[in-house]
């Protein structure tokens, strides 16, 4: 219940920093298992550049960081979570993170490549009920201040597949996108640190973007 309230009075913030009245800090996941939880350095930091000027936010500049596990994770509305390996969810993870998530959090997954073997077993110990859907491109993450009609952008090639966005939809409320065969965060990423076009990096951002309008103002 102290959890639920937090989470109130948050998301009440977190919609007055959409309107420009008060800071809030978003968090990337730091994961065990192995993976590079730490990749993509510059992504989230440029994003939060990109939204603040584009979107009127007024984001901390930089990220933090939290552990699945953490009380803390309850401070970040948007949690961004990426890697190229490994990640496992102890059981007490799992459980943190269904309470994170059921009370209001979000959560952003983003195959850097070689995460995807992981990321439905793992999830599944956090909503043992529920199984990833593709969004359909109607939906509205898609659609917020950026009019995205063919769904994510390919940022980057890996398998020569179509970018697709799963979610997980926990009493009609999409409680996790999960980003596959696109890489968003490394289109955030600076300039110059892949061979991104100047379109490819904007497409990007405006699809971060989408999903950070998404979570501060969902309906």
């Amino acid at each position: 219940m102290l959890k639920r309230f937090l989470f109130i009075l948050l998301f009440s913030g977190f919609s007055l920093a959409f309107q420009g009245n008060r800071n809030v800090q978003i968090a990337r996941l730091k994961y065990s298992g192995g993976g590079d939880w730490y990749a993509n350095r510059s992504s989230l930091p440029n994003l939060i550049a990109f939204c603040n000027k584009n979107l009127g936010t007024r984001m901390e500049p930089e990220e933090a960081v939290v552990e699945p596990g953490s009380l803390e994770l309850f401070n970040y509305p948007f949690v961004h979570m990426t890697g190229h390996g490994t990640f496992r969810l102890s059981d007490a993870d799992a459980e943190n993170m269904r309470k994170y998530l059921i009370a209001g959090g979000f959560l952003h997954i983003d195959d850097n490549y070689g995460l995807d073997p992981f990321v439905r077993p793992q999830m599944k110990k956090v909503f043992p009920e529920l199984d990833f859907v593709e969004l359909p491109f109607s939906h509205p993450i898609y659609h917020q201040k950026f009019n995205f009609p063919n769904g994510l952008p390919k940022i980057h090639e890996h398998d020569n597949k179509a970018p697709q966005g799963f979610g997980l939809i926990y009493e009609g409320r999409l409680v996790c996108f999960y980003t596959y065969e696109c890489d968003l965060g490394n289109g955030w990423e600076d300039a110059g640190t892949y061979p991104d076009s100047p379109e490819i990096r904007t497409k990007a951002l405006q699809m971060g973007a989408n999903l950070i309008s998404y979570v501060f103002n969902p309906d």
